[in-house]
């Protein structure tokens, strides 16, 4: 059945070459079309799970609390303090222009500027609010006498560490963004940030001022702005791929057959991404990169077949023929597997890793038809001269002189050796491997670089503010109200006094977890204001026990919005953390959650998380749930489609164990080198199994094709070993060095994913050819095969 359809396949291909490249370059410049308006686009929503239940109560409460995507804004001055008519004057500026920047929501910018920003008194009267800068003072008006009033009311209201630095050389203004605008639009975070650096940093930082921005649309943008570097760096790792392929072949066609195939895959992606209504987002954007990677080291296969082929004394054309028929099935088994594994990624409810997932399948479906089709086709057009192909095959037999020696792993004493030293390196492996990051394990915008100017001023602003970058938000909602007061005057829960003494309590625990830099609580606000609507006295500083007291409390605290609705049927506590590391956040959650299992409290529900860092949080979580179960299904994928088409549990285990054992390396090599796993580098390691299977394939296509034409299974190793290990070897080793040029671009996560993929890409290669040879050897020698070796759809020529 297979050979029949393949036998028909190849017969339309060559029966009407000209006719099937007419069509393919048709499509290709249709492609290429839609291609061209492919744009960067990023979300902040599309990087939320969109099940998770701290994702559920961030969208609950985002209008009740400070949201998540939120722009910190800091003047800083070069030289002295922030109190003069110049540098406050330079806040004011910055202020509005941040206050009507487009998708900023006015209301919650805050400023020493703006009327939300309230020092509280006590006097003899009592307690009183009044603006920390009167409405009466302009910039124009600043004097010695105002600076110094505003000073001093920043001082006594508490704002030194929040609105201004502790060194109090520089003050900040935060503001939230709306992703959606009044037109309906989405925010584009690309141009935003050139929005950003126009209007904010280019406008007012010069040599007296400095602004620093940070948030996700900032981060978003660097990230857009430095992935220019991805198609240079794509650029240096064509080049140094094409001079690899020539050093190997020794011709320019053969060199840019497997190349321009795997290009035109790449174009035919871009064009049905567009035509799906997909951008590429900013993290995504090295995944058709990586699928490129793919195309290539199965063009290398079919070169190698081809011009194997021709030095038996076959045609061009009947050697193209006899490439497409020979590995169309080993390659599509490979791609298939390629093609599952990032199918799997839809598993993660996270719309970008999903619109990743489907631009990555897509990319290696196209690679089926351009390098096991329409790449035999393509070559079948020239001539090869058979003295080429005798002296590429001579200089072939030259190269693998040594692959002699390691074919000796075949030999049953050798394979055992080799199978005691692999699974010495797998428990090795295993251990080594625990303790691995899920999430971000550096401060700052783990995609950028250190010296970022993004990372720079994340560093100075978490250097010099208390309240830190990140915060965890916890709700506390309020299902029952038993002794509140009736209902009707609008105060809904705000009788209850026990939901201010149980936030109590829980904020006197979150204060000493580690990771906790400062807390901001309903509960404290409510001792605030109780303290000084008693004259400040001390021992009034609690939360008042009287009902109706605590419900007019609570409706002072509702006029600023940030931790309470007003019916107080939730109230919030803000926990704000020294950074967003994986390990910081998940302890505060842990502390979190003891809690609210050791402590109950009646008509009170503790619910995370809002904040940054409570996204985060929602993020890893998934990725953890997600990876084991996704990984599982790739496997499960991969044993199938090995058993359905070799029938031969033999070779399941073959193909699949020094998979694993590569898996649990890199795994490894992610922890030594601090690499979490993330949105980012999952599909990376997805990539890792999808190509590493591909050489297993090709090394036991071979193998089965010797054993059906009656070799020993150790003759039959060495052989497969000899034909395919130079082509797998070079194929690993170019890729390899390719994606090793990462390693200098100025996005780091890109650095992390070319040393990543370089190892990858290396220890699959040697799992191939020495596990996969010894698993093979032993697993005959233990269960004899009963049957003919089975070589699905492969001519025995």
């Amino acid at each position: 059945m297979t050979q029949r359809f393949l036998d028909r396949l190849e017969a339309f291909c060559f029966g009407r070459r000209k006719l099937v490249m007419a069509a393919l370059l048709l499509l290709t410049l249709v492609m290429g079309y839609f291609g061209s308006r492919l744009r960067m686009e990023a979300g902040f929503e599309k990087h939320l799970p969109s099940n998770h239940p701290y994702v559920a109560t961030f969208h609950a409460y985002r209008n009740d609390v400070m949201g998540a995507n939120r722009l910190n804004i800091v003047v800083r001055a070069r030289q002295g303090t922030i109190w003069t008519a110049a540098a406050l004057s330079r806040l004011y500026q910055v202020t509005q222009a941040v206050t009507f920047l487009p998708n900023v929501e006015r209301l919650g910018v805050q400023s020493l500027w703006t009327p939300n920003s309230f020092v509280n008194e006590i006097t003899e009267e009592g307690f009183r609010a009044d603006p920390l800068i009167d409405g009466s003072v302009t910039p124009e008006s600043l004097d010695e006498a105002s600076i110094a009033k505003i000073r001093a009311a920043a001082l006594q209201g508490g704002f030194v560490g929040t609105l201004v630095s502790r060194g109090q050389d520089s003050a900040m203004i935060s503001a939230e963004l709306i992703e959606t605008g009044a037109d309906g639009r989405q925010l584009d975070y690309v141009a935003y940030n050139r929005i950003l650096e126009q209007q904010l940093r280019q406008r007012f930082e010069d040599q007296d001022f400095a602004i620093e921005i940070i948030g996700f649309a900032k981060q978003v943008g660097e990230i857009a702005d430095a992935a220019g570097s991805v198609l240079a760096y794509f650029g240096l790792a064509l080049l140094l791929t094409a001079a690899a392929v020539y050093w190997y072949c020794r011709s320019l066609l053969f060199t840019l057959l497997p190349i321009l195939c795997s290009f035109t895959s790449l174009v035919w992606q871009f064009g049905a991404l567009q035509l799906l209504g997909f951008g590429l987002d900013p993290l995504a954007v090295l995944v058709p990169f990586l699928v490129f990677a793919i195309g290539v080291s199965h063009g290398v296969q079919q070169i190698n077949f081809i011009v194997r082929e021709v030095s038996l004394g076959r045609s061009c054309e009947a050697a193209c023929r006899a490439s497409l028929t020979g590995l169309l099935i080993p390659g599509t088994l490979a791609l298939a597997t390629a093609f599952v594994s990032f199918i799997t990624l839809l598993l993660i409810p996270i719309p970008m890793v999903r619109e990743l997932a489907i631009a990555a399948s897509l990319g290696v479906a196209f690679k089926i038809v351009t390098n096991l089709l329409m790449l035999p086709v393509a070559a079948s057009f020239f001539r090869v001269e058979r003295s080429y192909a005798d002296a590429a095959m001579a200089l072939r037999e030259a190269r693998a002189d040594w692959l002699r020696l390691l074919a000796r792993i075949a030999r049953p004493r050798h394979a055992a050796v080799c199978l005691g030293l692999v699974a010495v390196l797998f428990g090795l492996a295993v251990w080594q491997s625990h303790g691995r990051v899920v999430g971000t394990v550096e401060p700052g915008a783990p995609e950028l670089r250190p010296d970022a100017r993004f990372n720079r001023d994340a560093v100075s602003i978490a250097a010099n503010y208390d309240t830190g970058l990140d915060w965890l938000t916890v709700i506390f909602e309020a299902s029952a109200a038993p002794g509140a007061l009736a209902t009707q005057d609008g105060i809904g829960f705000c009788g209850n006094v026990n939901i201010g003494l149980f936030q109590d309590r829980f904020v006197w625990a979150m204060q000493p977890v580690p990771g906790v830099l400062s807390v901001s609580a309903f509960s404290d606000q409510m001792k605030q204001y109780n303290l000084g609507y008693n004259e400040g006295n001390p021992k009034m500083e609690a939360v008042p026990l009287d009902a109706a007291n605590f419900a007019a409390l609570a409706t002072e605290i509702a006029r600023t919005r940030g931790t309470m609705r007003k019916d107080c049927s939730m109230t919030a506590v803000h926990l704000y953390l020294t950074d967003h590391k994986a390990v910081t956040i998940q302890r505060v959650i842990e502390a979190v959650k003891a809690f609210a299992a050791g402590h109950a409290e009646a008509g009170v529900q503790i619910r995370l998380a809002s904040g940054n860092a409570g996204v985060l949080a929602a993020v890893n979580e998934t990725l953890e749930a997600s990876e084991l179960p996704m990984m599982l299904y790739v496997y499960a994928a991969i044993v199938l489609l090995v058993f359905a088409t070799y029938r031969d549990f033999r070779a399941v285990l073959a193909c699949c164990l020094p998979l694993t054992i590569g898996t649990f390396i890199g795994y490894w090599f992610m922890k030594e080198l601090q690499i979490g796993l993330t949105v980012a580098t999952l599909p990376v390691m997805v990539l890792a199994v999808g190509i590493g299977v591909d050489y297993a394939f090709y090394i036991y296509n071979r193998l089965q094709l010797h054993l059906a034409r009656g070799q020993s299974i150790v003759q039959a190793l060495e052989q497969a070993i000899l034909e395919v290990g130079t082509a797998t070897i070079f194929t690993a080793i170019t890729l390899a060095l390719g994606v090793a040029t990462w390693s200098f671009s100025a996005l780091k996560f890109q650095a992390d994913m070319g040393k990543l993929l370089a190892f990858m890409f290396m220890v699959n290669m040697v799992m191939a050819m020495t596990a996969l040879p010894a698993f093979a050897v032993w697993l005959e020698r233990l269960l004899p095969r009963r049957r003919p070796a089975r070589v699905p759809g492969l001519m025995l020529h």
